[in-house]
């Protein structure tokens, strides 16, 4: 028998001119006190696999892999050269490679590259990174500075020296399902059924699933125990979120979701709202022709074990929420929680990766999702916090446009289920059930394969088939591939209707899947079609004009079952009333939280006590969580295509941090626009869950406010970030924030349109005690701009205009910044144990502020949020570059309370002189302090009592807001 000639293996060195990568690089090592005296040089490695000449590498490289401006490349065949010699000591080179299996997009797209040119012979890529260090390091440097920096072990390995690549090694997969005996098992082997596959599935769940089995007299497969814990998991059924909880003041809640969230929405019954809690994201009425989408989802646990991974699949998930609701993507949003970035590495838990690996891996895992996509990243805000050193918070958001009616949502009996978009891998499998889990030391090595990776070109092709498809009307219903994959999406379209599938039919980015994985995998960049017979051929053909892969896969039936087969085996048959319906309704236990009491500390070595204003001032301007995001933002296209009217920074030089985004819908008729903001605060949640929420929804409606949108016509999502609600401490303060969620959307008549909860964001620590985040709401808004050309921004405009507060000024200090700048710093005063809560008159206040900015009598407005009035007055004036001369006496006696304290429902704002008259008179009943004047002088100035306590230049308040003193 005639033998297969061996593959040729080529190794392809592009060496880049440009430093960016290597200054980055010297950054990160700075911070755990290493010094490079040079740059390090780091260069892209290629790997190729396949009957290639000379001419076929030179080809590819100079075409496809090489830049000739910035770029020069060497290449070597591996299978003709003699072995590498061995690493010497002094050699300082660490080359890293994706692991076998895991996705790998750039070779992917290199391969089908490779075709286009003619070139038949490649087999196999495969891509890396080489880093060369200069000479004074040690082999054991570079292996500290390779898993610290370089290397995520889940997704990746390294050398020091030339890596030998290692090709994906594939085999034939099982045609059928493994058979699980659990008609018989006692308590404690359900239990370990459920352990051991990791379903996150409690006691009475699995003895419900043994009971539907029995009365099926027959055991389960895997596959359907899987396609269970999936439908049934947290994250997609909400299960905490719809549970009887019974309270221990002896009062109940008849569900979260219904009695917090959904029946405020009712109760609001706003004619402009769509569509609420009901489909893959929230819909508001835009025009007449169009209708707006929103959806904010948390790409959590993925996050904390692969960065970027996570966060950039958190990205292209949301952004197929969109997709969902038959809408186009038109904007991005993003709210990101990080440990704190100069965290001692010696005291991080095992297995957790360094706080600035993590913000560097997501920043740039959303950098590369949105840009490519070509959507802009107009809004969002970062927080440090020491209990988000192991679980970060990653919230993405988006924001879709469609036509009025224009979303089918009901498959027919013999429609066929199509499926659109990438491949399906190993990759993703499990991702719903393992965000129900507690994270440990080893959660990265036993959940790597529910790491997702993200392909945002082959998501841009799905958008624009799907937008094509919905015009002509060519499906009859359509959702995501999101948690759980296909388990997940054709289970949920078939729940009123029943499917059968042939998962042999479903397109793999490699053999050797199991069924079940094929069923439950979370690849990325898949969306499923209820498609007509008739229109299955037009539709191939559109999405062969853009490279769409495109897979029948069944047909909906009306069995009122869901059957899923390979080939001729039969993997899953489960009836859709026990599969949706049949989960038991948790009953659960929660103590609320004591009145809230700050419990004042004394003062550390690291805080400043003793300190006068100015320094107060400057600490809270370059505090982590208020400086300028400028290094962040800049990475994201926040303009493409043209329909950003208010941006993320802004001023005289786009420095200054905006309340919110303005937008104008390209294609979309007259001056009508949205905003988008949102409104957040942790440190209040661990003090005082109910004003947290109180607090964040003033917040997001009062950023809405301060751009010139409708407060009146402003929607709000929640998104709820939570430890293990079987904690009845942790699950009370989760109550209270729903609570809270409740009285303030009433209060401000803001619905909820969509929301989501991220539960067990928990972790061992080295002390083997568990160790939950600060309990976290984020609430996002959109509201309706009638007139963008009326759109305000928060930076000064002219010498001579009056600065007023408007709003019911409520000193707090419980959870503020200063306190966290200096303990001491107030002394003991009733205001510490205060937190900033609802303000009465806040929702009249906006109203009244938003007909003085469409009266066009107001020059600059913005919110008073973290850091107090101060700091509110100072980015106004850094970010016009104007001088302010402000005078607080009539404020509060107290002038460090008048400067930094907190509070909700109040805004600063500059009025043209000429405009006074009219603009009090719009507030003649309202609170409306004159506080001063803004100067054409470069000074900042605050009297108290005739007694100047603050007088700083402009240009040191920039400084600090902007970190340049640091960078200097």
């Amino acid at each position: 028998m005639s033998r297969q000639p061996k593959l040729k293996i080529f190794r392809i060195v592009v060496e880049s001119q440009l430093e960016f990568r290597g200054r980055l690089l010297q950054r990160q090592l700075q911070n755990i006190g290493l010094t490079l005296f040079n740059l390090p040089k780091i260069n892209d490695l290629y790997f190729l696999e396949g009957n290639l000449s000379s001419q076929d590498i030179e080809s590819i490289a100079k075409t496809l892999i090489c830049d000739p401006v910035t770029q020069s490349y060497t290449w070597t065949d591996l299978t003709s050269e003699i072995e590498p010699a061995p690493i010497s000591d002094n050699s300082k080179v660490v080359e890293v490679s994706l692991r076998p299996g895991v996705t790998d997009n750039v070779a992917g797209e290199l391969i089908e590259a490779v075709n286009r040119l003619g070139i038949s012979g490649l087999n196999s890529a495969l891509t890396g990174t080489r880093y060369e260090f200069d000479n004074n390091y040690s082999i054991e440097v570079c292996h500290k500075i390779a898993k610290q920096f370089l290397v995520n072990d889940v997704v990746q390995r390294y050398t020091i020296g030339p890596i030998t690549p290692e090709f994906m090694q594939t085999s034939e997969g099982a045609t059928t399902a493994e058979v699980i005996s659990i008609t018989q098992a006692d308590d404690k082997e359900l239990e370990e059924i459920s352990q051991e596959r990791r379903l996150a599935l409690n006691l009475i769940e699995m003895k419900e699933i043994q009971k539907y089995f029995l009365s099926e007299g027959r055991e389960p497969t895997d596959a359907e125990l899987e396609t269970l814990a999936q439908t049934w998991s947290e994250h997609c059924v909400h299960k905490t979120f719809k549970a009887k909880i019974n309270l221990d003041n002896g009062g109940e809640i008849d569900g979260l979701i219904k009695e917090y969230l959904q029946d405020v929405t009712k109760e609001i019954n706003a004619p402009w709202v769509r569509s609420a809690f009901v489909d893959n994201a929230g819909v508001i009425a835009f025009d007449d022709e169009f209708d707006i989408s929103f959806k904010v989802e948390t790409h959590n646990h993925p996050s904390a074990i692969e960065p970027f991974g996570g966060a950039n699949t958190g990205v292209g998930g949301v952004v197929r929420d969109i997709l969902g609701v038959s809408h186009r993507p038109i904007a991005n949003t993003n709210v990101l929680c990080f440990g704190p970035q100069d965290q001692i590495n010696e005291d991080l838990p095992t297995g957790v990766i360094h706080p600035t690996r993590i913000k560097e891996g997501v920043v740039h895992g959303i950098e590369d999702y949105g840009n490519k996509l070509g959507i802009p990243t107009v809004n969002g805000a970062i927080l440090y916090h020491q209990g988000y050193t192991a679980n970060p918070l990653v919230y993405c958001g988006c924001v879709g446009i469609g036509p009025v009616d224009s979303h089918p949502t009901e498959p027919k009996h013999g429609d066929r289920v199509i499926v659109l978009g990438g491949r399906t891998g190993r990759d993703g499998i499990r991702g719903a059930t393992f965000s129900s889990l507690t994270m440990d030391g080893q959660t990265g090595e036993v959940a790597g394969a529910s790491v997702q990776i993200g392909d945002p070109i082959t998501e841009k092709g799905v958008i624009e088939v799907l937008e094509i498809a919905r015009d002509t009307k060519l499906y009859n219903a359509t959702t995501d591939c999101g948690a759980g994959g296909l388990s997940s999406s054709v289970g949920e379209m078939a729940e009123s209707i029943g499917a059968t599938v042939d998962l042999a039919q479903v397109p793999l980015k490699y053999p050797g899947l199991l069924p079940w994985e094929i069923w439950l995998s979370e690849a990325q960049e898949r969306i499923v079609m209820a498609v007509p017979p008739e229109n299955v051929q037009e539709l191939q053909e559109i999405c062969d004009t853009y490279w769409v892969e495109l897979s029948d896969i069944g047909e909906f039936q009306s069995t009122g079952r869901l059957h899923v087969l390979f080939g001729e085996n039969s993997i899953v048959d489960i009836e859709n009333q026990f599969l949706h319906h049949g989960h038991p309704r948790m009953e659960l236990d929660a103590v609320l939280p004591k009145p809230a009491e700050y419990q004042h500390q004394k003062s550390s070595p690291e805080t400043k006590s003793n300190i006068d204003e100015s320094t107060m001032l400057l600490s809270l301007l370059n505090h982590p969580n208020i400086r300028s995001k400028e290094d962040v933002i800049r990475r994201y296209d926040h303009e493409i295509r043209g329909a950003t009217v208010v941006k993320p920074l802004v001023g005289t030089k786009h420095d200054g941090p905006s309340d919110a985004a303005v937008m104008k819908p390209t294609n979309t008729k007259g001056f009508k626009g949205f905003a988008i903001a949102n409104g957040i605060n942790p440190f209040l949640g661990e003090i005082d869950p109910y004003n947290m929420a109180i607090s964040a929804i003033d917040e997001a409606v009062r950023n809405i406010t301060a751009v010139g949108a409708d407060p009146t016509q402003t929607a709000i999502l929640d998104n709820f970030c939570w430890g293990d609600p079987k904690n009845p401490e942790t699950l009370g303060s989760l109550a209270e924030a729903a609570r809270g969620c409740r009285d303030g959307a009433l209060h401000f008549r803001t619905p909820f349109i969509s929301g989501k909860d991220s539960l067990n964001n928990e972790y061992y620590g080295n002390d083997g005690k568990r160790h939950a985040i600060p309990g976290t709401l984020l609430i996002s808004s959109i509201a309706i701009t009638e007139d963008i050309r009326k759109s305000i921004t928060m930076d000064l405009k002219q010498a001579g205009d009056i600065l007023y507060v408007v709003g019911e000024w409520q000193p707090a200090l419980a959870g503020s910044h200063a306190l966290m700048v200096s303990p001491d710093y107030f002394g003991d005063t009733d205001e510490l144990h205060k937190t900033p809560s609802m303000s009465q008159l806040a929702p009249r206040v906006y109203r009244k502020l938003h007909e003085a900015i469409q009266s066009e009598h107001v020059n600059a407005a913005h919110d008073l949020s973290e850091g107090g009035l101060a700091l509110t007055a100072a980015e106004m004036s850094l970010a016009g570059r104007f001088g302010l001369d402000i005078d607080l006496s009539n404020l509060h006696p107290n002038s460090k309370l008048a400067l930094f304290a907190e509070t909700n429902g109040c805004l600063l704002v500059s009025i043209p002189t000429k405009n006074k008259f009219k603009f009090e008179e719009i507030f003649k009943d309202l609170p409306l302090h004159h506080l001063g004047q803004v100067t054409d002088k470069p000074q900042f100035k605050i009297n108290h009592n005739q007694e100047t306590i603050i007088n700083l230049p402009i240009e040191k308040l920039a400084d600090a807001f902007l970190n340049l003193e640091e960078s200097k």
